[in-house]
């Protein structure tokens, strides 16, 4: 792939560009709810590389055709185009089955261990901090065939060394940040690749616990003329950036 040189991009593409080539050609992908940013990177993936990937969203549309992307991953509106609809509870029958190939979810704090905690900070009568669950997280993990987790942001609360409560977890495969892309690797989170213009020593701050591969691990290869053509394309209202502060620094490649 050429990269694409002196054209601005910033977190929202560099993620979506990271999490759409983790999509496989003709997997069975799902995006569960309010996943704005995976919404746009599966559509992406189909545009560019895996046009037979089946994606099936949590609102039950499959292979869906939406005259615009919205935020709001549960609305009626993205069923327009869908081969067929899907209630929950056949979501979930699928998932039980191990027929879901890919998932994207959502997280509130992991730990080195890759254990997801959505639920509580705190003593669980009188939490310090209140996340909004697990929704169908720990259902999902488990039967999944691959787990792709993601956020918006990456500091030392969100990335612990172990959290208090377990609320999911499974076959978890990688995790994408505005930061790097981690992959599970003998029981631990390994770093995978660190995003361009991220230092090693900043990621190592926004971590709270040791990176096995932080020194070693490749740079993330920056989007591609024709990803960011493609993302700028299908995502002309940048829903990709829903979840970001407004004011960003761009990165460049080159």
């Amino acid at each position: 792939m050429q990269a694409v040189q002196d054209i601005e991009y910033g977190a929202p593409e560099i993620m979506a560009v990271a999490m759409a080539r983790l999509v496989r050609n003709g997997e069975l992908t799902f995006v569960g709810v309010n996943s704005p940013l995976p919404f746009v990177a599966v559509t992406l993936a189909r545009r560019v590389h895996a046009p037979r990937t089946v994606f099936l969203t949590v609102a039950g549309g499959l292979n869906v055709r939406p005259p615009r992307l919205i935020p709001n991953t549960s609305n009626s509106e993205l069923s327009v185009g869908s081969a067929a609809i899907f209630d929950n509870q056949e979501i979930y029958a699928l998932n039980g089955r191990g027929r879901i190939d890919l998932t994207f979810l959502g997280m509130a704090q992991i730990d080195a261990r890759g254990r997801v905690n959505s639920s509580f900070v705190g003593d669980p009568d009188r939490p310090t901090v209140r996340f909004p669950g697990g929704g169908g997280a720990p259902a999902i993990m488990p039967m999944a065939k691959r787990v792709v987790l993601w956020r918006s942001d990456h500091n030392r609360k969100i990335f612990t060394q172990e959290v208090a409560f377990v609320t999911s977890t499974g076959n978890l495969s990688r995790v994408v940040t505005p930061k790097c892309v981690f992959r599970m690797e003998n029981g631990l989170l390994t770093l995978d690749s660190i995003h361009p213009g991220v230092t090693r020593e900043d990621l190592a701050d926004n971590t709270g616990f040791d990176i096995p591969g932080l020194d070693t691990a490749p740079v993330t290869p920056p989007p591609t003329a024709q990803e960011l053509a493609a993302l700028r394309e299908i995502d002309p209202d940048g829903v990709r950036a829903a979840e970001f502060p407004r004011r960003r620094q761009p990165a460049t490649a080159g």
